[in-house]
């Protein structure tokens, strides 16, 4: 064979595995169905400005999570080709601290999984626990591009969405990669809606994850923090050492309630200040009414 030829099959097969190792891992169902016409216009205020703004809205945001309590219920259904739920994970678990601030899982109903064509993995349960309700705080902004991208409405709430990606992805971290909902009045995170990568794609050992949508409401009136996250798509398993490939249609529902402040006190900085002695949590600052639009979830979402 002329050397030519010999050449041109080398770069065919080394092209066949680039596109193979490329594959895509999963398919996403539509989750922002609903959503209003995306306008392209710019803010009201300078777009670096707005980013600094709701990341340390973001940052109090993370610091108050740690004052309330709350029960988390975890979903996780395989689906087969007739639309019918084959096997179901579920676990109820409430949320506490302890003295020292450490946070405590108490599992209070966890009937026998019947998953079978999938498996949890840590990786799994560490998003549950940790990236689901995603947190974009100042400190965590610098390790992702953050894109402007338009105005959108949600449901009552006006918002300005952003692209979410990761700069460099380094090895043993998770990242988001997606967009999120920024209200534009009070400038905090309302919606969240994306993956979260990556995915260990190697043969015989591969561990995906589902896309999902994140929605948050108001609580005591002023943070907003999740109630709500559905991830619904197929995830592709290529197989190996001993597994056959497999498309898996999965979902996932993880809701939040039950939230009370635990701690006697909560200091609150705002905008620098500190503005926690004489409020109690009654009013919030710069006269922000106590309730306000809410985001909603889907109202017959697939469960």
């Amino acid at each position: 064979m002329p050397a030519s030829s010999r050449i041109r099959l080398l770069l065919a097969a080394v092209l066949i595995a680039a596109s193979a190792h490329a594959q895509v891992s999963y398919t996403s169902m539509p989750l922002d169905a609903g959503f209003g016409p995306l306008d392209p216009s710019p803010p009201s205020i300078p777009v670096p400005q707005l980013i600094q703004e709701f990341t340390a809205k973001e940052t109090q945001f993370r610091a108050a999570f740690d004052d309330y309590t709350w029960t988390r219920s975890v979903k996780v259904d395989t689906i087969n080709d007739d639309g019918k739920v084959d096997g179901e994970y579920y676990q109820v678990t409430n949320i506490s601290y302890d003295p020292d601030g450490r946070r405590m899982e108490n599992v209070v109903y966890a009937p026998p999984s019947t998953l079978e064509r999938v498996i949890m993995t840590p990786a799994d349960f560490s998003d549950i626990e940790e990236r689901l309700p995603f947190v974009l705080t100042t400190e965590d902004a610098k390790q992702y591009n953050i894109k402007y991208l338009g105005k959108q409405r949600i449901d009552q709430i006006e918002t300005y969405v952003f692209a979410i990606s990761p700069k460099v992805i380094e090895k043993h971290h998770r990242y988001f990669d997606g967009r999120i909902w920024v209200d534009q009045r009070y400038h905090q995170i309302v919606v969240t809606d994306g993956k979260n990568v990556p995915d260990d794609l190697r043969r015989g050992h591969e561990d995906l994850s589902l896309p999902f949508i994140t929605y948050r409401q108001q609580i005591d009136g002023q943070y907003w923090f999740p109630v709500y996250t559905h991830g619904d798509g197929v995830l592709h398993f290529t197989g190996g050492n001993g597994y056959m490939s497999d498309d898996v249609h999965m979902r996932e529902t993880v809701k939040y309630t039950n939230y009370k402040r635990f701690r006697s006190t909560i200091r609150v900085i705002f905008q620098g200040q500190d503005i926690s002695n004489g409020t109690n949590g009654k009013q919030p600052p710069n006269n922000q009414p106590q309730t306000q639009p809410q985001t909603q979830p889907p109202t017959n979402p697939k469960q």
